[in-house]
């Protein structure tokens, strides 16, 4: 032991006296972290997470593989090793030394980075900082490892510099270290799990970001020691004291025998998916982290108030600020700027009367319907027209729990979604035509006019429902083309009048009925997604204003889902869950289509990307 803590503080004293160590292990780290905070726009978001994650990532891959690597060819070529031969020494206790005198120096690069990220960009301290502390310095014994093997097996600098060069790139562009993983095409996704480079930068992610402890990372972890391990041991056996003493070319091999434990957690994961979903899910978290301000837009609260001129301060995925008359700059806020002038922002909508087990039509081909893909597909299809949240009526529940539980998770995203009893709702457009002639004041009343609307269309073999703008962004082909071609057939359809539901639903407002939105989507013509702009229409032409129909599609509709303490209004602390629509539906209700943001849980989204979930 005397022998270790000898060496160990020798190559710490001669590594403090290298001006070398002291840039590259100190100031070179900080010179990537404000170029990629200034690059990502960190003080707008957790991105600075993400920053550190980086940061931390590439200084381990360049202690271990170019600090180790090529620090153990220098002192063989240069004869140090020799010098110690005479002594009564083994190799382990050189290698040893060598691998803590790394860790020794990187544990402050951890602390100064953190510290920064806190101070100057309000990243909160880690609530796990033992699990990262651990997960951080695994890391480094692991590369250390492999740089330690790496020197063991050339015969040369210029050995070692090509082949760490080629351990080195693919880790530091396929890691996420660089290049976030989730844009990256999924079976290139699937290659990077084969890296531990990869590992690595997940598992900090996780710990940083998804508030993860060492339990819920064992395997990496495991998998890192392990390597570290493996790694001294070979390069002790592989040792050589003088640069004389050469190896042949298939030693290089052992390279590859160090990283065995990846092979085996990368078949796995190419198999179970479970690292690439947790890509998904932590990327989310990402998404919605940032801050955003909205404004000089007109808001619509979504209980009937209107603000005129107001600007909404989102952050972490809540509205934290609602502002009227003057504003603070964006850049004051440290938040990104969405100039709404002329526009209207208002709560997402709301339908609570779908039927995700019914299609709307017919597929061209039976076998393009499968119920889970599209499940998926129907409630993006509602968020990408503005529906936040469905219930429905009917289904598969398997699938319907299955998919509920990928979009909560963050794996994929869409409308949120609410599973009813078939009872608890009226499934029966009939019924639903006729239920507004004895409402009472206080009685729920849901017309569904938009499944009305397109029951009599089906009745006369129109095809109006399927040709608007919506229907035709959204709807599956196949299922837009079999449905007309089925129409031709003139099916017997339910006898129902939209005339007459128009007049109940005047009726059941004038008898002080409580409405709510509900589309009735799923029956003929009635293609899941866009119908609920379509039922707002029919209500303002039935008469009822159109300030209460957006209610009934925003907070009157949360309420009776059970969500309206954070979901349904622009209020301060609810969900930042938001559409930015141009015009004043207000005024003219056919403004909610005309969509020129979306906001969902603090995430902005490119609607078409929603088609493109893997």
């Amino acid at each position: 032991m005397d022998t270790y803590i000898a060496l160990l503080r020798m190559n710490l004293r001669l590594s403090l006296r290298d001006r070398s160590v002291v840039f590259f292990n100190y100031l070179f780290p900080l010179i990537f972290f404000f170029t990629f905070a200034q690059l990502m726009r960190a003080d707008q978001s957790a991105m600075i997470v993400q920053v550190v994650n980086m940061v931390l990532t590439i200084g381990v891959l360049g202690s271990g593989l170019w600090g180790q690597g090529m620090r153990s060819v220098a002192d063989r070529e240069t004869n140090i090793l020799r010098r110690y031969k005479v002594a009564p020494i083994t190799p382990l206790p050189i290698l040893v030394s060598s691998i803590v005198v790394g860790l020794l120096h990187f544990i402050p690069v951890v602390i100064l980075v953190v510290g920064i990220a806190h101070f100057v960009y309000g990243m909160p301290y880690p609530d796990r900082p033992l699990s990262l502390t651990v997960f951080v310095a695994a890391g480094l014994l692991a590369f250390r490892g492999v740089g330690l093997i790496i020197a063991s097996v050339v015969n040369s600098s210029q050995e070692s510099t090509v082949l760490i060069q080629i351990v080195y790139m693919p880790m530091l562009f396929l890691s996420g270290a660089t290049i976030p993983l989730v844009v990256m095409p999924v079976w290139v996704q699937s290659v990077t799990q084969f890296l531990p480079a990869t590992h690595l930068f997940t598992g900090m992610q996780s710990i940083l970001l998804g508030h993860e402890d060492l339990s819920r990372n064992v395997t990496p972890l495991l998998a890192l020691l392990t390597t570290a391990l493996v790694a001294t041991f070979i390069g002790a056996k592989l040792f050589r004291w003088e640069k004389e003493e050469k190896l042949k070319a298939s030693a290089k091999l052992w390279v590859l025998a160090v990283l065995a434990p990846f092979v085996i957690i990368g078949a796995y994961q190419a198999y179970s998916k479970e690292n690439l979903a947790k890509l998904k899910t932590l990327d989310r978290t990402l998404d919605r982290s940032g801050s955003v301000l909205f404004r000089d837009a007109r808001v619509f609260v979504g209980d009937g108030a209107v603000l005129e001129n107001a600007s909404v301060l989102v952050r972490a995925g809540k509205i934290v600020e609602i502002y009227q008359g003057s504003t603070p700059e964006a850049k004051s806020l440290k938040a990104a700027e969405v100039q709404a002038a002329g526009k209207t922002l208002m709560p997402g909508l709301i339908d609570v009367h779908v039927d995700l087990g019914q299609r709307a039509g017919t597929f061209e081909k039976q076998e393009d319907f499968k119920a889970p893909e599209f499940i998926e597909r129907a409630l993006a299809s509602y968020l990408y027209s503005g529906v936040v949240a469905v219930q429905t009526v009917g289904g598969p529940l398997d699938v319907l729990r299955a998919t509920d539980a990928k979009q909560k998770s963050g794996e994929r995203i869409g409308a949120d979604l609410y599973i009813a009893g078939a009872s608890e709702n009226p499934t029966n457009l009939e019924a639903a035509a006729k239920a507004g002639v004895d409402v009472k004041k206080g009685e729920l009343f849901m017309p569904m006019l938009a499944a009305i609307e397109a029951a009599e269309a089906w009745r006369e073999g129109r095809a109006d429902p399927l040709n608007r703008s919506l229907v035709q962004q959204i709807g599956p082909p196949s299922l837009l083309k079999g449905t007309k071609a089925a129409m031709k057939a003139h099916p017997e359809a339910v006898n129902v009048s939209l005339a007459t539901a128009k007049q109940n639903l005047k009726h059941a407002y004038d008898a002080g009925a409580v409405l709510v939105v509900g589309t009735g989507s799923g029956s003929p013509l009635t293609i899941h997604g866009p119908a609920i702009h379509r039922e707002l229409q029919l209500w303002v032409q039935a008469g009822i204003p159109a300030k209460v129909a957006l209610e009934a599609a925003t907070a009157r509709a949360a309420k009776l889902l059970g969500t309206s303490d954070h979901a349904g209004l622009i209020r301060k602390g609810y969900d930042a869950t938001l559409l930015v629509v141009d015009g004043n539906p207000t005024e003219d209700i056919a403004a909610t289509e005309r969509i020129s943001n979306l906001m969902f849980k603090g995430e902005r989204l490119r609607r078409g990307d929603l088609f493109d979930q893997k």
